[in-house]
């Protein structure tokens, strides 16, 4: 034995942690899971479409017909009735009728909702994946039947973006039945032929010559192409494009820079990444959890929480009753009053949520006015640890009530977590973030001359200018971060 001093987390506090980190909609489909596991937590009326259990008094039972009415045999009397009911009960569900509609509910719950029927109807049907897409285009090629298994390991092997990048050898080896080179060869010009074009391309340089076959062969499309110098292109100058060499290019094929512009201006239409327009992944939804507007009469910014996911969440009466009668026995107390006690906590936890979150909005509200009133540019470094001092809350606190939450203002819909950054201190000794400088970085590129862009070194100067002093491997990491090519690469002829 020993004394020692632990902290240990109460069952409550983890709770409370868990419903403060969750998102939005991963707090509906929580509350959902609750109300499905305590009995006790009910959706009040005209919030949901949840069947409300009706309170057991004798104006509920008066208002039911004969056949709802509960199946009670008494040990004395004329039971007659009783018995009348239950063969009545016992023709129905031998009928055809109850056949027909199985299960089909009560006529007491005739014209209520199944939430989750509901949600599986409304439910968009997965799409077709890139394999599925294109087994059923190959399903109507004909080919010998060695060549079709062929083509179907081929298939099998078109990653995401839909080249074929797997050797013909590793294909034949993992195959269950051998297949010979020659056939896997033969397999994948056809398989070359699906669409989209340019699928089963072993590189760039084949996916867009195969796009470009395609488009030849299609009166309408080949319309203002010029194949001779875009197959001269893609074949020889690949690299060049990518570096931006216009004159060279000129200079080799003899051809002006205009005329070299337009072609690439027309191969800029095709995709390098023909398996990617077929399925994929849909953009996940954004829910801001709060709305920011400017209030003219006072000349501040409000917050107003949106979509609060438990407006009518509370915990029935009926059940509240009952565990205060006495006269229930022990058992069915006990298992109220645990769930009670849950209810409860689930309820406080959402309702803290929502006062943390609230709080910490309001810190970044009057932290970044300036943001809301000029722009990104005036962005200013918030840590949070100066949030959580200034609240009087853990910082680990801040950083679940901002995970994955979002905030719509004036400005557009933006991370919560975007607010919270470190920065530098301009010249003037104002506070920037980082993400201002990189704004600033962005708009002295976009007001370059595009004949002659500036460098990185350049750019630190014009950074020093406006009081921003940076090294230039910094700028070039935030240059790469906003996805802005090397002067070389952004020069226009």
């Amino acid at each position: 034995m020993r004394p020692e001093l632990r902290q240990i987390l109460t069952p409550r506090m983890i709770q409370s942690m868990e419903i403060l980190q969750l998102p939005l909609q991963k707090l509906e489909e929580r509350i959902e899971q609750e109300l499905q596991s305590n009995p006790v937590l009910e959706l009040s009326p005209g919030e949901t479409d949840v069947i409300q259990i009706p309170e057991s008094d004798d104006n509920a039972r008066a208002d039911r017909t004969e056949d709802e009415r509960a199946l009670v045999v008494k040990d004395g009397g004329d039971s007659a009735a009783d018995f009348e009911r239950l063969n009545r009960l016992s023709d129905y569900l031998e009928s055809d009728d109850f056949q027909t509609n199985n299960y089909i509910r009560p006529s007491s719950y005739d014209g209520e909702r199944d939430k989750k029927l509901d949600a599986m109807n409304n439910t968009a049907a997965r799409g077709a994946t890139l394999t599925e897409h294109l087994l059923g285009q190959w399903a109507f090629v004909e080919c010998p039947p060695n060549i079709r298994r062929a083509g179907e390991a081929i298939i099998n092997s078109i990653d995401a973006e839909g080249y074929f990048r797997t050797d013909f050898e590793i294909v034949s080896k993992e195959s269950k039945t051998p297949l010979p080179i020659a056939d896997l060869q033969e397999a994948l010009r056809l398989v070359q032929t699906l669409e989209p074009s340019g699928i089963g391309a072993r590189n760039l340089r084949e996916c867009l010559m195969l796009q470009l076959d395609a488009l030849e062969n299609d009166e309408e499309a080949a319309k203002g192409h010029d194949f001779e110098l875009e197959r001269a292109l893609i074949t020889e100058h690949l690299k060049d494009l990518e570096m931006n060499r216009y004159p060279q290019i000129s200079k080799r094929l003899g051809r002006t820079i205009d005329d070299i512009k337009a072609a690439v201006h027309r191969l800029s239409r095709l995709h390098p990444y023909p398996g990617k327009q077929i399925g994929g992944d849909d953009a996940p939804s954004i829910t801001p959890d709060a709305l920011i507007y400017y209030d003219e009469d006072t000349d501040t910014y409000e917050i107003e929480m949106t979509n609060d996911p438990s407006p009518g969440l509370s915990i029935s009466a009926k059940y509240r009753k009952w565990l205060k009668d006495k006269k229930q026995d022990k058992k069915t107390r006990e298992f109220l009053a645990n769930n009670m006690r849950n209810a409860r906590w689930l309820l406080e936890s959402i309702e803290q949520r929502k006062s943390t979150i609230l709080r910490v909005i309001r810190a970044v509200v009057d932290a970044q006015r300036d943001f809301f009133d000029k722009g990104p540019e005036h962005l200013r470094p918030l840590p949070m640890i100066q949030v959580a001092d200034q609240l009087g809350i853990h910082v680990a606190t801040v950083s679940r009530a901002v995970s994955e939450k979002w905030i719509q203002t004036p400005r557009g819909v933006f991370p919560l977590r975007r607010f919270f950054s470190g920065g530098t201190t301009s010249a003037e000794g104002e506070n920037m973030s980082w993400d201002a400088v990189k704004e600033k970085l962005k708009g002295i590129v976009d007001d370059e001359d595009r004949k002659n862009p500036l460098n990185d070194d350049e750019i630190v100067e014009k950074l020093k200018a406006q009081g921003i002093d940076l090294a230039r491997r910094t700028v070039a990491k935030y240059r790469k971060i906003l996805h802005i090519a090397t002067a070389r690469q952004r020069r226009q002829f």
